[in-house]
């Protein structure tokens, strides 16, 4: 087995690239002990050579997980070949990579990808003169429209057997002579093929490697000394010589591989920027973006599938057919109502959504293919910066749309302990695929007619996320500066069609594993606790284990407008996964019916609430504490009890809050009557308007007054 590296800059076309490159004989994963995914497959004409997936990064310095990730896998050894995809557009840019990459003594191969905007923009980059000035070979392609993939695999299967160690780069001679001083104290030690890296590594003090060779005490020292000297040369620190001269070789490369067009005139992307990033226009495009989004995938196309699914394929072929069959066979009628009115049920009311996911998840795709969900990560950080929050918290929200674990376990690139708290708090509230079966339930049921309800989920998890965030943030415990968000915007480019639909294929499997295997398991758990009482009998659901329990909590969601046992348990069930809240409908109203007709379940469902109620319902398991893996996640992020009971405790009192004011306010305007729950709805309005305006609560420690320093003189006196 030949092992391929493929490693880039984010926004190279690596990922597309790999694609092409595997299929869908890909694995994916997650890196040991962090949230970076790992992902590996086969070559698709030669399953003998594995292609491994490193995330993009920018250099190998381990600045972030990504970048720390990247270079401990490429220092472990295993592997025959490089493959750097590089973005032709941005070739300075992304040869600082490049130049690492050279130094860790492999096989390399450079692949120019998008070099049809190359010359689209009117410039030129000769491969030839390029491979010429770095020794190494060098190929051109276009992943979206596979163009040159061929000559790249033939490439790829030659040198992942035959290639040679690929020359390092050479500097300037002062800067060439310090490298030869740390090598000359290194004779005793094995650097192996990386040697090259090691010392400029060393060169630049990098603790990491000095601790990795395990370095005496003496040789650091030397380092040092030399280190130093070439600083006083240089009059700039390590690092700022070290990427000084891999940029200054950079551009000599540039000058005479690449030849550009003069041209003052603003690129495409730049004139869309203009109306997309607009400081008035950009929030409202956003918004009108989004309620598209959901209109297709809830409203219409996403809903033609579902209605299927959950009519025909649930409500009539599967139960019927599967009645059918056990009736011939004579199953027992407790096995028959397990198999139909449990797992059917409870299965069969979350699959039923999946055409819905589907579609929503290849529209978010397409949006983050063509790169705008780039620009609304930069309007975002405008609009939380202004009220005090980092904007690298939109990164775990856009995650969270997909799972809350990946979000919260996320916050690690916050480098800022109390955006970081923030940010694990709240990124839950973003609704996830779980959640989002619970939207469709909700929206499809009780607002069929309705477009706005559907996209609103989405709006008030970021509502949620930005004004929960500025109250937080006015706390003693969590006020700090926000920290710096700096991202790079892609050029836009049409969607890569089998990228996007192999991602939007991916999401909903995992959905559908999840039912196939947790929700699955949590059915026929259900089902049992809704057909036998305590003394182990089958009775009515009405009677059974669950609903003697659920009774007992009800009346603590009574003013939020479903204060029945049905509701009460579906939301404590969401505890376990949050898709068990549409299969605990499913059971409750199918239980002992042995024949199943279209839309009898959801037409029950209107019966026992109000669409206030129900819209209440949807907010509360929008906003409250997320499900069990989340709340685990959240427990080893925050490493501290308190905190994770603070954050759950929070999350909870949020979800209550707004569902109580959102049914007792619709409760008002509906009836016109004024109740003693409708003067608390408006005092919690009030008390969260005044968390949310009121001046920040700043430390004593942390403010400087003529008091204090009057105080500090007396206090040395």
């Amino acid at each position: 087995m030949r092992k391929v590296t493929l490693i880039g800059n984010p926004n190279s076309g690596k990922t597309s690239l790999f694609n092409l490159l595997t299929g869908s004989n890909q694995k994916v994963g997650n890196w040991p002990g962090v949230t970076v995914d790992r992902k590996s497959g086969f070559l698709k004409i030669d399953k003998q050579i594995e292609i491994q997936d490193l995330p993009g990064v920018y250099s190998l310095s381990p600045y972030t997980s990504e970048e720390k990730v990247a270079r401990d896998y490429l220092l472990c050894g295993q592997l025959q070949l490089i493959v750097d995809v590089l973005d032709a557009s941005n070739l300075e840019r992304n040869l600082y990579l490049a130049t690492q990459l050279l130094e860790l003594g492999f096989p390399c191969l450079l692949v120019l990808n998008m070099m049809d905007v190359v010359e689209r923009n009117g410039n030129q980059i000769s491969c030839d003169k390029l491979s010429y000035l770095l020794s190494v070979p060098v190929v051109s392609i276009s992943a979206i429209k596979n163009k040159g993939i061929d000559k790249m695999v033939k490439y790829i299967q030659k040198l992942v057997h035959s290639g040679s160690p690929s020359p390092y780069p050479i500097y300037e001679d002062s800067f060439e002579a310090a490298l030869s001083q740390i090598e000359q104290l290194l004779t005793d030690y094995d650097l192996g093929l990386s040697r090259r890296h090691y010392l400029i590594k060393l060169f630049e003090r990098d603790p990491l490697v000095q601790e990795h060779l395990e370095l005496s005490s003496d040789i650091i020292s030397e380092i040092e000394y030399i280190s130093a000297i070439t600083e006083k040369i240089y009059m700039e620190d390590a690092e700022s010589i070290v990427i000084n001269q891999r940029y200054a070789y950079i551009d000599s490369i540039c000058q005479m591989a690449q030849i550009k067009k003069d041209n003052f005139e603003l690129k495409l992307s730049d004139k869309i920027d203009t109306i997309i990033t607009n400081r008035f226009l950009a929030l409202p495009i956003f918004a009108i973006i989004m309620f598209i989004v959901y209109y297709l995938s809830i409203q219409t196309i996403g809903t033609l599938g579902t209605d299927w699914a959950n009519d025909y394929l649930f409500g009539k072929l599967v139960p019927n057919t599967l009645q059918t069959v056990l009736t011939y066979l004579k199953v027992d009628f407790w096995l028959k109502s397990l198999i139909i009115d449990g797992i059917v049920a409870g299965v069969g009311a979350v699959l039923g959504f999946v055409p819905q996911l589907f579609v929503l998840f290849l529209c978010l795709g397409i949006l983050e293919d063509i790169g705008y969900m780039s620009r609304i990560a930069f309007v975002m950080d405008r609009v939380f910066r202004k009220f005090g929050l980092s904007g690298k918290t939109f990164i775990p929200m856009l995650i969270a749309t997909g799972c809350g674990v990946p979000a919260i376990m996320a916050s690690r690139t916050i480098e800022n302990e109390q955006d970081r708290k923030i940010t694990i708090m709240t990124s839950t509230f973003m609704p996830c695929s779980a959640k989002m079966a619970i939207v469709a339930l909700i929206s499809g049921v009780f607002f069929p007619n309705n477009p706005i309800i559907a996209p609103s989920a989405y709006f008030i998890g970021i509502a949620s996320i930005v004004l929960s965030g500025i109250s937080l943030k006015k706390t003693k415990l969590l006020s700090s500066q926000a920290s710096p968000f700096i991202m790079e915007l892609p050029a836009y480019h049409l969607p890569h069609l089998p990228t996007v639909i192999l991602y939007a294929y991916n999401k909903a499997l995992s959905f559908i594993k999840k039912a196939g295997t947790v929700i699955f398991v949590l059915t026929i758990l259900l089902w049992y606790l809704t057909s036998y009482d305590f003394r182990f009998q089958p009775v009515n659901a009405q009677e059974s284990i669950l609903a003697d329990i659920g009774r007992h909590f009800a009346w603590i969601f009574s003013p939020l407008g479903f204060g029945n046992w049905k509701a009460t348990v579906a939301t404590f069930s969401g505890l376990l996964a949050k898709e068990t809240v549409v299969a605990t409908f499913g059971i409750f109203y199918q239980n002992n019916q042995m024949t199943v007709s279209p839309n009898l379940l959801w037409n029950q469902l209107r019966l026992d609430y109000s669409p206030i109620a129900a819209y209440s319902f949807l907010v509360f398991n929008l906003l409250c504490t997320p499900c069990f893996a989340a709340i685990g996640a959240i427990k080893r992020e925050m490493n501290s009890k308190k905190w994770s009971l603070f954050a759950i405790g929070f999350q909870t009192a949020l979800a209550y809050s707004v569902s109580f004011i959102i049914y007792q306010l619709g409760l008002y305007f509906q009836t016109g009557q004024l109740s003693f729950f409708t003067i608390i709805a408006v005092l919690l309005l009030i008390i969260a308007s005044y968390l949310i305006l009121r001046k920040p609560k700043e430390s004593q420690e942390n403010l400087i007054t003529l008091t204090n320093i009057f105080n500090y003189r007396e206090d040395k006196n």
